[in-house]
């Protein structure tokens, strides 16, 4: 979203590079003040740099999933262990009277440990992260609404595992569970009853219903201010989240189905008004928000940009993109057109042979492992890093967005979906005639991000000079 580019074909997740075009930036040096609400924990580990700091300026809010919102040196882990099920929050080995640190423990048990000392601590409807956010995006809204020519980010962490909300929303979707807490899913295939499943789904219902309620504050305040004349709104989002559906819980290793991947985005802008409520059904991602936040402020896209402003969209129906790559570094990529969605594994599922091209070498909550930085070498620069040569970094497939999270992408395989007959990805089809168009679209996303040429390889691609002349390279 900051550099209107994807990057997952480079490295995993990391911090922004130094030769990275941020949209806050450049606003910033055109004289749009920039500003960042937001309880993202992620922006303030090792991986998260320069993301904030893009900004003019920025409130973080503390307490959101495993960021301490207060600090329990030794928690009561009995206590613990009696209310949360063990399957979402794995305290078992967890010894009473033991001091819980973030290197002494497994890191999947520190992490929920940490969110279950936050549970403790919200007591109030008031202390929630995302009632914070907003709390102070209002205030934000309102001191400077005389003011033109600035960009507000408010960006709320939820809703997201764990699935906490106060206990009004909670009722409203009670399930008549009364077993141990259910709020955490492990991204893994569905083994929970029909029972445990509607808990699950309960509290991510409860946990959306606080967050749109919030988001109604904000409408209200638009209403309230008359901002609607003058202010440009636009809501999205960066991933959904499978429950139960596929018989998959989460994200990450199964295929990036359209409850993953297909998100939300409206816009409001003051001179279409005319078209509020309309919709369009151009594929846009979230690459194209970035030259859109630059041209509603008259200011101009980077040459590096791959990404496409959607205001075109805003006048009526037209075209932006012919088709969108999506991925996560060392995980499938998917390419779709509308009709079809395509997901392609490699045949190495470890990726073991795929390297990482950075300059700054942290993976998300740590710095790259001493031995991957052994494997390091000074290469030639890409087209769009401004001339700097970058480390090559054999990545350990445990740091991969996969291997992070613990799992793998074993039992996983390459599937192409028709959207218009199935539009819940349900039943796979054979069509390799249609394959083979996309698995050449992926080629083109390649080419226009300058991807190493090992990736291709990877997914059994072509290389661009094994293409060289053809119809399909030179397709527009």
């Amino acid at each position: 979203m900051h550099t209107g580019r994807l990057n997952f074909m480079h490295r995993s997740w990391g911090p922004l590079e130094p030769f990275d075009d941020s949209f806050a930036r450049i606003l910033s040096q055109n004289g749009v003040y920039t500003h960042l609400v937001s309880d993202h924990l992620h922006y303030f580990e090792d991986g998260g740099w320069g993301y904030a700091s893009a900004f003019d300026s920025w409130d973080f809010i503390r307490g959101q999933e495993y960021d301490a919102l207060e600090t329990l040196v030794r928690p009561p882990v009995e206590r613990f262990k009696e209310k949360f099920d063990q399957r979402h929050y794995p305290f078992a080995e967890l010894e009473l009277g033991q001091n819980i640190t973030k290197r002494n423990v497994d890191g999947a048990v520190w992490k929920k440990t940490r969110g279950a000392i936050n549970r403790e601590f919200l007591t109030d409807e008031a202390d929630f992260p995302t009632a914070k956010c907003f709390d102070k995006a209002l205030r934000f809204i309102d001191k400077n609404r005389e003011c033109d020519d600035w960009f507000l980010q408010l960006e709320c962490f939820d809703p997201h595992e764990p699935f906490v909300a106060p206990e009004r929303f909670k009722e409203a979707y009670d399930t008549g569970y009364n077993g141990k807490i259910l709020d955490w899913p492990v991204y893994e295939q569905v083994t929970e009853s029909e029972q445990e499943i509607a808990e699950i789904r309960g509290n991510y219902a409860a946990l959306v219903a606080m967050c749109d309620e919030y988001f109604g504050r904000l409408l209200d305040v638009f209403d309230e201010l008359d901002l609607w004349k003058d202010t440009a709104l636009v809501l999205t989002t960066d991933h959904g989240f499978l429950l139960s559906e596929h018989e998959w819980w989460g994200k990450n290793r199964m295929p990036y189905y359209e409850e993953i991947s297909h998100i939300p985005l409206m816009v409001w802008h003051p001179d279409h008004a005319n078209q509020g409520g309309s919709r369009r059904s151009g594929l846009t991602q979230t690459p194209d928000l970035m030259p859109t936040f630059l041209e509603l402020h008259n200011c101009k896209s980077s040459p590096r940009v791959t990404g496409t402003s959607i205001l075109p969209l805003l006048e009526g129906e037209v075209s932006v993109n012919r088709s969108l790559a999506l991925g996560m570094f060392s995980g499938p990529v998917c390419v779709t057109d509308g009709r079809y969605s395509y997901f392609r594994y490699p045949d190495d599922l470890s990726g073991k042979n795929l390297n990482l091209y950075t300059l700054m070498p942290t993976h998300l909550s740590k710095h790259f492992d001493i031995e991957e930085l052994q494997t390091a070498e000074l290469v030639e620069p890409f087209d769009f890093t401004k001339g700097a040569p970058l480390l090559k970094v054999r990545m350990d497939p445990k740091n991969g967005q996969v291997g992070q999270d613990g799992l793998s992408l074993e039992g996983c395989e390459t599937v192409l979906f028709d959207l218009h007959n199935d539009p819940k990805q349900e039943n796979p089809i054979s069509a390799p005639d249609v394959e083979a168009r996309l698995a050449a679209e992926i080629e083109q996303h390649f080419d226009r991000h300058d991807a190493p040429l090992e990736l291709y390889d990877h997914f059994s691609l072509l290389r661009p000079e094994l293409r060289a002349g053809s119809a399909v390279v030179n397709a527009t």
